[in-house]
């Protein structure tokens, strides 16, 4: 059942695969057959081998400094949505404010996650200039 200890279960889950090295957690997590949009506009990287290849290019390691906030924000059936907060390095060089999408099997691996990301001082219309 999706609820929000089970989501917030898997958020420590996600967290901790990828910190660790390899990409073998990635199977507690996402479904075998799991599509994975990294903005909401993206072709998906569907199935265990292809989001593990996309996990190995998009990461640094398990050394890999960083910090990640989250917080539920909806659980609604097998569904789920996150506001997430990373910043990347130490001192932080990169940083983004996200939302996640998700969907749930009943085993509680997440079978769709789409990402909704934002930059720090990039525009947030498709003109790029303020109204």
């Amino acid at each position: 059942m999706t609820d929000r200890a089970m989501v917030s279960q898997w958020l420590l889950d996600y967290e901790a695969a990828w910190r660790a090295p390899g990409t073998e957690g990635l199977a507690r997590i996402f479904a075998d057959d799991a599509s994975y949009l990294r903005s909401p506009y993206a072709v998906p990287d569907v199935g265990l081998d292809v989001i593990s290849r996309m996990w190995d290019r998009e990461r640094e390691g398990p050394d890999e400094a960083f910090t990640l906030a989250t917080e539920i924000v909806a659980v609604d059936g097998a569904a789920a949505v996150v506001r997430a907060e990373v910043r990347y390095g130490d001192p932080a060089r990169q940083e983004y404010r996200d939302l996640w999408v998700m969907r749930f099997g009943d085993d509680g691996r997440c079978s769709w996650f789409e990402e909704w990301p934002y930059w720090p001082e990039r525009p947030y219309q498709a003109s790029g200039q303020s109204s």
